[in-house]
């Protein structure tokens, strides 16, 4: 076999299909965040980032930076060992203390990232719990889903955000075994929000365990900064909280938060926690001082949640589609992945704006979509500034030409998206 002749093939066809993913070589500049130098075959100038994760712009906030700075200069650039081998830092048991109490749980573990969290939690309590049975929502995020799917565990995939179709899926579940319903608050492509409570209620009518990703939500929601769960007074009825501290948080890694026992078996069985390297200990201590910082800092939540209004807004008076939800999160609607393509090179080539296309696996063919996130860092005239080039480019023949594919497209994205969020409530 012609290995490389077989790779080159493969990458031609996701060419082909608008599909091939393109990485913006960027560089963040400290304190002028969301500006960012964009590195081009062409020379280097300034753009604006419209789709980072970052979403508080903690990475760069300056309490966070003088921890780092001094845990750096304290404690050297790396923890040494795994954390059974010389690696655990202090202040890798400071911050999870801190993330314990965030989410008014007895414990909490660190992970190298949420996609690890997820992956070695779910994995482990799945695969370790004999005739486990997981209970995984259908848009569940990739890290749950190989999390699951390593477990071996038999799994029952139940409609997205409908606790009545979870109900029938329990009720088909030996009564004696143990289940574990794994479901996400935020949604991070169409922004909507778990019927959290709802979950629960027939969790709990059924003895199972539940288990939240907060990923898109911890340092965002919640008086605090706990997340959905935290916002809607509905800590104590989750089993498992899992989040992540490279998004609201701004730096990197990830946790889950939970009872002592159940957080120490995860620490004790886990082969994704037991046999890696522990987070560099001025990484922690970055992490433990934007949690600590937005425990007692609202002022950041309440501006990005305005911007994000203050956007939705704008682009209902400019006619461009977007994804209706709850959520910070906002999803301007293409239908196709090579049109979605040309829109993000015309952005970033025309307008110095920075937002990358997502397609599929990310999301599902024909709902390829620019996914938008406003920071409290994004002035009035920034979002002036991307509207109005959204709207020129609305109205252009490049997408002119399309108007009627896209509008039936969205059409139909917002209907079943509006049926998702009926069948939630």
């Amino acid at each position: 076999m012609n290995y490389d002749a077989y790779f080159c093939k493969r990458l031609e066809e996701l060419r082909s299909e608008g599909r091939y993913r393109i990485f913006a070589d960027l560089e963040r500049v400290v304190g002028k965040f969301p500006r960012a130098t964009h590195h081009a075959a062409h020379g280097k100038r300034e753009v604006t980032v419209w789709c980072s994760n970052d979403y508080l712009g903690m990475g760069q906030h300056p309490t966070v930076l003088a921890a780092m700075h001094e845990a750096l200069d304290r404690c050297g650039a790396g923890a040494g060992g795994t954390r059974n081998i010389s690696g655990t830092n202090h202040y890798h048991v400071l911050l999870e203390r801190e993330l314990a109490d965030l989410h008014q749980k007895e414990a909490a573990l660190l992970f190298t990232s949420g996609y690890v969290s997820n992956w070695a939690a779910l994995g482990t309590l799945a695969s370790c719990m004999p005739g486990c049975v997981v209970l995984s929502d259908e848009l569940n995020h990739a890290s749950m889903i190989e999390g699951i799917r390593g477990s071996r565990a038999p799994v029952r995939i139940f409609a997205h955000n409908d606790p009545a179709d979870l109900a029938r899926k329990l009720a088909e579940v030996d009564t004696d075994a143990p289940k574990l319903v794994a479901f996400e608050s935020v949604y991070s492509m169409d922004g909507d929000i778990a019927p959290i409570a709802e979950l629960c209620d027939v969790a709990d009518a059924y003895g199972a365990m539940t288990y939240l990703d907060e990923v898109h939500a911890v340092g965002l929601y919640g008086p605090q900064g706990g997340g959905v769960a935290a916002q809607q007074g509905l800590s104590n009825r989750l089993t498992v909280i899992e989040g992540t501290l490279a998004k609201g948080f701004g730096v990197v890694g990830g946790y889950i938060a939970g009872s002592a026992a159940l957080c120490d078996f995860v620490r004790s069985h886990s082969s994704g926690f037991i046999f890696t390297t522990a987070l560099p200990p001025h990484v922690a201590a970055g992490a433990l001082a934007s949690v600590r910082y937005l425990k007692s800092s609202s002022t950041e939540r309440e501006t990005m949640h305005s911007r994000v209004a203050r956007l939705r807004t704008r682009l209902d008076n400019i006619g461009v589609p977007h994804l209706r939800n709850p959520s910070h999160i906002v999803p301007v609607m293409v239908g196709n992945a090579d049109l979605c393509r040309q829109i993000s090179d015309i952005l970033l080539n025309d307008y110095d704006i920075y937002i990358q296309p997502i397609n599929y696996p990310t999301v599902r063919r024909g709902t390829e979509r620019l996914r938008i996130t406003a920071s409290p860092f994004h002035s009035e005239l920034d979002i002036e500034r991307l509207t109005t080039a959204l709207a020129e480019i609305w109205s252009s023949s490049l997408v002119r030409d399309s108007v009627g594919g896209l509008r039936a497209s969205f059409r139909t994205m917002e209907v079943a998206h509006v049926a998702d969020m009926a069948g939630a409530g």
